[in-house]
């Protein structure tokens, strides 16, 4: 477990960095219709090892969500999104558990775990993040069409990239 700390904060300081500097920069507006955004930071806790202590996950999700907040200007809104997605990986991670189960160091990676699980897993968890992201953001269900439509087109643009970041870093921890 102690070799797994080194990268893991290398990890989510690289994926800070990586939508602070690049990914914020980085979006599309579609005229009226809504904006798609690119959302990579979240993959910092979806790659955290399967049996992480849920308060540590938690903890760990609420500072990276406050530094995100720090640096968008969003008070609370990246904080609270990427808790409840902290809150929540450990049931997706169980409802897709194979049928060996889970070591104790194993990271849900795409070489891990292969393809079609990896790809379940973080579209559940990218959804589920993205939707109440947007959701927070304009707290109201007023605008529930703008919401839906924001979340479909950050969804399909961030997991494309989640994917890519896979193959081409092939992450071991």
């Amino acid at each position: 477990m102690n070799k797994l700390i080194i990268p893991n904060i290398l990890r989510v300081t690289y994926l800070f960095l990586l939508q602070i500097l690049v990914f914020k920069q980085i979006h599309f507006p579609l005229g009226d219709i809504g904006t798609a955004q690119f959302f990579i930071y979240p993959l910092a806790v979806f790659m955290l090892p399967v049996k992480t202590n849920k308060t540590l996950l938690i903890v760990i999700s609420f500072i990276l969500g406050l530094g995100m907040d720090l640096f968008y200007d969003s008070p609370g809104v990246h904080s609270a999104t990427l808790v409840l997605t902290g809150y929540i990986r450990n049931i997706v991670i169980a409802l897709l558990e194979p049928y060996e189960g889970y070591n104790t160091d194993d990271v849900p990676t795409i070489k891990n775990f292969g393809l079609s699980w990896f790809f379940s897993y973080s579209s559940i968890l990218l959804f589920i993040h993205i939707f109440t992201y947007f959701s927070l953001e304009a707290f109201s269900f007023v605008f529930f069409f703008e919401i839906f439509i924001n979340t479909i087109l950050s969804f399909f643009i961030s997991l494309i990239i989640i994917v890519i970041y896979q193959f081409i870093f092939r992450p071991r921890f």
